[in-house]
């Protein structure tokens, strides 16, 4: 999960996420009577969608959930769509604030950054051992060696150095609100999509291709699941595809492809990362009570 709060970055156009049927009280009841209603009326039961309807007891009543289709790679299928689902409103919902979403885009990409660009001192020139000229009496600068910074050819003062890293930690803060405003904007956008498995008929590359092509995945697709052993036909069919990547949820950015499809059991994700906001706005709320004059500085998170 630090990672998944760490590495907000990349740039997707679209996430797909995979969730997992449990934890739902209402799921049952729901596809019950929606079973019912469709004998009632002549339609095939098993082909109605299922309906996933969760409450959030950490939300206010004003506050309405988000709903998302859940979708299937197979195209075999009568319709894309197998079910819908509730998301998190602090979770998918929250403000997209641009500002952190760029520091966490600067941040990431100087994380891996290492400076290979090097200079000499002028202890590592070569030469320059003896003095050129005596301290006195020839009428010149003084000076104790040809490898002074002063000298043509000579050693660099403060020049790059190679194996210097750009590396630094964003606040926790930062990073939390980066990932739940990313995920926000990539849903208010329609870039995420949330499917119910990632098994494919056919491990072919033409037919992701195809896939994506027909569901207007964008250029970008990024499948993000809770395990980095992958199934077979997708591994398969993506190896060849450079715009088709597969990542697991601990490492998951979803700024860099257009696309961000992910297979992650959504409703522990989502559940976790609403948990750490209700816990860092009441640990805000108490600092403001217990120092008043820090409520302009320390603001919400």
């Amino acid at each position: 999960m630090a990672g998944a709060l760490g590495r907000v970055c990349g740039n997707p156009s679209t996430l797909i996420l995979r969730t997992a049927f449990r934890n739902f009280s209402v799921t049952t009841a729901r596809h019950q009577e929606n079973a019912a209603a469709a004998a009632a009326t002549g339609i095939d039961g098993k082909k109605f969608p299922l309906i996933l309807d969760e409450k959030f007891d950490d939300c206010s009543s004003v506050v309405v959930p988000r709903e998302a289709w859940i979708e299937t790679l197979d195209t075999s299928a009568a319709s894309p769509q197998v079910g819908l689902m509730h998301l998190h409103p602090q979770v998918f919902g929250a403000f997209p604030r641009l500002d952190i979403i760029h520091d966490n885009v600067v941040w990431q990409r100087k994380m891996c950054m290492v400076n290979t660009a090097h200079t000499k001192s002028r202890a590592e020139v070569r030469g320059g051992g003896r003095k050129p000229w005596p301290q006195k009496g020839m009428g010149r600068s003084r000076h104790g060696s040809i490898r002074s910074p002063l000298w043509r050819g000579g050693g660099v003062t403060h020049g790059p150095r190679a194996g210097t890293t750009h590396f630094y930690m964003l606040p926790f803060s930062q990073r939390l609100r980066g990932l739940t405003s990313t995920l926000s904007a990539k849903f208010a956008q329609d870039d995420l999509k949330i499917v119910d498995s990632l098994d494919m008929p056919s491990d072919e590359a033409g037919y992701l291709e195809q896939l994506c092509e027909s569901r207007n995945w964008g250029p970008t697709v990024l499948f993000v699941d809770e395990s980095d052993i992958m199934p077979r036909n997708i591994t398969l069919a993506s190896d060849t595809i450079r715009h088709v990547n597969l990542m697991p949820v601990y490492g998951k950015g979803s700024l860099r492809c257009s696309w961000l499809l992910s297979t992650v059991p959504l409703d522990d994700l989502q559940e976790e990362l609403a948990l750490i906001l209700v816990l860092r706005q009441a640990e805000v709320e108490g600092l403001e009570q217990r120092h008043p004059s820090l409520r302009r500085v320390v603001g919400d998170v």
